[in-house]
């Protein structure tokens, strides 16, 4: 028999293991990893601007009439992203991104079952957390020494150097995918939390009274 077992530690892990999925997901995607210095614009659109570059993507201000903003990718393959380094973060934080979007969609059924193989699923994705933490944590460190490649000299100016970004500045993104990080810790973290909660006496009791849904604070 399913028994559906709701608890707020247990909740909260899945909401926030879906949370971090989807931010770093975003954050991944997103040009907004380095703010270039500020241009100006064309006579159709006087100004400053600052284009903006990410792992594989940017965004440029069009010199046509209307100035408006072109984002997509830069790179036609994987060969062609800037650095060797960032190609190393990519995958990294891919890999990691995977190992999240796979506990994301197991913890949607956490609620129904609460174990494979005899194993805790929480136990299971807490490890599964863990090391996704560790995948983003390492593409983390290798983005920047990526920075003294020849476009985001383009971007940032002649003296931008590895770990130095000179003229540039760190967008959203990157401080998206630090917070994602971080969260991804938590919640290995909250998982423990949400077995113990799970598998709390209380729980037991209402299962043996034969309840099939079961909610405790």
């Amino acid at each position: 028999m399913c028994h559906v077992i709701v608890t707020c530690r247990s909740m909260l892990w899945t909401l926030l293991s879906i949370t971090v999925a989807f931010a770093e997901l975003i954050a991944f995607m997103s040009p907004d990893w380095l703010l270039g210095f500020p241009r100006a614009d064309s006579e159709a659109s006087p100004g400053e601007y600052r284009p903006t570059l990410g792992l594989y993507s940017r965004c440029l201000r069009l010199s046509t009439r209307g100035g408006g903003v072109s984002c997509g990718p830069y790179a036609g393959t994987f060969a062609e992203v800037a650095s060797g380094f960032w190609q190393a973060a990519m995958l990294f934080l891919a890999a990691g991104i995977l190992v999240l979007a796979v506990v994301a969609c197991i913890s949607v059924f956490s609620m129904c079952f609460q174990s494979i193989l005899r194993k805790s699923i929480f136990n299971i994705c807490g490890l599964m957390q863990a090391i996704a933490g560790l995948l983003l944590l390492v593409g983390l460190m290798l983005y920047p020494a990526g920075w003294g490649s020849e476009k985001v000299v383009g971007y940032c100016g002649a003296e931008a150097s590895p770990f130095r970004p000179a003229m540039c500045s760190l967008g959203w993104a990157f401080y998206a995918a630090i917070g994602g990080t971080l969260a991804t810790f938590l919640c290995a973290v909250l998982s423990a939390q949400a077995e113990v909660a799970t598998s709390s006496d209380k729980v037991q009791e209402e299962i043996e009274e034969g309840k099939s849904l079961i909610c405790v604070l």
